[in-house]
């Protein structure tokens, strides 16, 4: 039984490679959940089949935990999946964030299906530790060696406290993004003022429904007012889906959270950099000695 103050994010990391040894990681902790006072029944996210062995295994108990499909709760991008977080423990957890939450993503899926998305999911891993910190929120983060892959399961042990390896989410952080960002294509459009019917119509003209295509732009403008003064022009390519945007600001961010922490008055998104990534599939942040260069991926 848990007692006393409670306890800052617990964030923990379990790796298995079988049936039995998922049960064998999940059962405890949810046991853990269960006997802990104060708080809300224990929630399994969690890819179907596996709940229904931790239903089989959890016997009577099953109907005091919470489980929800992973593809119900990871539905696009990693900056999705913290808002969901968020939203979740704002309406469910008990004082102080007090939860006990499995974790396992859809390594399978949107998760694992190219590098580029899993270096934005191991960024999410990262810096949980920091969105997270002020929360008595306990997680046990599922790694199957089936479909997760040795690299990515090396890579979310360097975001995980309770591992040999952990890294501090900030040095992490500097690590991603000293990776260059491609070059523009010579081809990109240049506009001198980032007006939201302009973008809006060139995102229409390279195939995106008139409905994305409106999203695409209010990200674009709502980046543009968080860089002001702008450092250069809005530069834009690609075809549909992934149309992407570029802008430059005179000023550096210095932040790597930008964008990651809901608006104050509530999970819904909001103004700036924190819509930019509940609507685009890739923000990319880089700053240098001019500035700060952000690039906006719709899909």
């Amino acid at each position: 039984m848990t007692t006393g103050e409670p306890s800052p994010f617990d964030h923990r990391m379990a790796v298995f490679d079988s049936d039995d040894g998922f049960v064998s990681a999940a059962l405890p902790f949810l046991g853990e959940g269960l006997g802990a006072s104060g708080e809300p029944p224990p929630v399994a996210v969690a890819a179907p089949r596996n709940l229904d062995l931790l239903r089989d295994a959890l016997g009577s108990d099953a109907k005091d935990v919470t489980c929800i499909p992973h593809t119900d709760w990871y539905t696009g991008s990693a900056a999705n999946a913290i808002a969901q977080a968020a939203a979740y423990l704002t309406a469910h957890a008990g004082p102080g964030g007090r939860l006990h939450l499995v974790m396992e993503p859809v390594w399978g899926g949107r998760a694992g299906r190219s590098a580029r998305e899993t270096t934005e999911w191991i960024r999410y891993e990262a810096l949980a530790n920091l969105l997270f910190a002020p929360m008595a929120t306990t997680a046990l983060c599922a790694y199957d060696t089936r479909t997760a892959g040795p690299a990515v399961v090396a890579a979310a042990r360097r975001t995980h406290p309770d591992t040999e390896v952990y890294e501090d989410p900030l040095r992490l952080a500097a690590e991603l993004d000293a990776v260059p960002l491609p070059l523009p294509p010579t081809g990109a459009l240049s506009l001198a003022e980032p007006h939201a019917a302009t973008v809006q119509s060139w995102a229409v003209g390279r195939g995106l429904p008139a409905a994305d295509a409106e999203l695409f732009a209010a990200a674009v403008t709502e980046t543009a007012a968080v860089l002001a003064p702008l450092g250069g022009e809005l530069l834009l390519w690609g075809e549909a889906p992934a149309c992407v945007a570029e802008l430059r600001s005179v000023r550096r961010l210095d932040d790597p959270l930008a964008g990651f922490v809901p608006p104050a008055d509530g999970p819904d998104p909001g103004p700036g950099l924190w819509y930019a990534r509940q609507v685009c599939a890739y923000v990319d942040l880089r700053d240098d000695a001019g500035g700060a260069t952000v690039r906006l991926q719709y899909a």
